[in-house]
């Protein structure tokens, strides 16, 4: 858990407009790299952006990426390129850490 890590917990949360998630923001340079933590089940809608390479820590993902579904589990990861259309199912205990390319695709929760 995020509050058990104490170098996460230097981090400020990032506005992610799911339920149940906790989320840390670290911004590097341009880019952005999330570290997400899901406590109840999620629906991600479809929805494109920058391009995303993410890691999952913990739990499971249905990741659908122009209409392909991939179940991912701990030790996978995934690439998502520029402009593709994605959305997902997303476990709860879910845990990634993943890398934006793009600097203000999340901000600061307040």
């Amino acid at each position: 858990m995020i509050e058990e890590n104490p170098l996460l917990s230097l981090f400020p949360e990032a506005e992610i407009p799911l339920p149940g998630v906790v989320s840390r923001l670290i911004q590097a340079g341009e880019r952005q790299l999330i570290f997400m933590e899901f406590e109840q089940e999620a629906i991600v809608p479809p929805h494109s952006h920058n391009a995303q390479w993410g890691v999952v820590l913990d739990g499971e993902i249905e990741l659908t990426i122009e209409g392909k579904t991939k179940l991912l589990k701990k030790g996978d990861s995934y690439y998502i390129e520029k402009d593709q259309v994605h959305s997902a199912k997303i476990s709860a205990g879910y845990k990634d850490l993943t890398f934006f390319d793009q600097i203000d695709r999340y901000k600061i929760k307040e």
